[in-house]
């Protein structure tokens, strides 16, 4: 329990801190942080939650990243499936306050304001393609789990991997924002979507199954590299 605890709770400060910056903060294109702003804010809620709560569950954070390390053989598969009912709750509860916070402004429209959701074609923010939304997001994610295995390998300089893994998802956020607003993350794209509604949930596809198998084929391609002895 104190392990599921955990992952909701980090998955909470992932959605609130990475999605709030984008919602609140971003002021794109009126003065505000802008995309480099939203990239490092997702980047830092995952340094901050690993060294927070890394020695506790790991601090994946992600559906596709459990997914990934059980096919990778660094997770029990009787983990996984409680492991990403908490992080969708977690990313839930964090949409909600969110959502309460951004409501605050006079003349917020959820629908308008496009509360961080990922989307595809119309909905991306650069109009890409859902061929080109699925490619970039499997191979992001892909990378991503690359980067969290290798980080992670016994093998690997001790006590850095959460700012690989950090700085990692700050540059997957700077090179697709454009493209599909940057899911790579199940719960994430769950977590704002459902207040969204409409196309947010019917698009909602695309960012479970991408993710998950840029994160299986990462595993398996980091096993190949990296030989059993991790």
């Amino acid at each position: 329990m104190n392990k599921l605890l955990a992952e909701g709770f980090g998955t909470f400060w992932l959605v609130l801190g990475g999605c709030g910056a984008a919602v609140l903060a971003a002021g794109v294109p009126e003065l505000g942080i802008g995309f480099l702003g939203v990239a490092l804010a997702f980047g830092l809620t995952v340094i901050t939650m690993a060294y927070a709560i890394g020695h506790i569950s790991g601090c994946h954070l992600n559906p596709a990243i459990t997914i990934g390390l059980w096919v990778g053989g660094r997770f029990e598969a009787r983990e996984v499936l409680p492991y990403i009912i908490a992080q969708v709750i977690g990313a839930i509860a964090a949409g909600g306050v969110l959502y309460l916070i951004a409501s605050g402004q006079a003349g917020f429209d959820v629908g308008a304001s496009g509360f961080a959701t990922n989307g595809y074609a119309e909905h991306s923010p650069g109009q890409y393609s859902l061929i080109a939304a699925l490619v970039c997001e499997i191979v992001m994610t892909m990378m991503f789990l690359i980067v969290i295995m290798g980080s992670t390998d016994s093998r690997a300089p001790q006590g850095f991997a959460p700012l690989a893994i950090g700085l990692c998802l700050t540059l997957i956020h700077l090179i697709s924002i454009p493209v599909t607003n940057t899911s790579v993350n199940p719960a994430r794209s769950t977590g704002v979507a459902v207040y969204v509604g409409d196309w947010a949930v019917s698009q909602l596809w695309l960012f479970w199954v991408a993710p998950i198998v840029g994160a299986i084929l990462g595993a398996i391609i980091y096993n190949v590299m990296a030989g059993k002895e991790q």
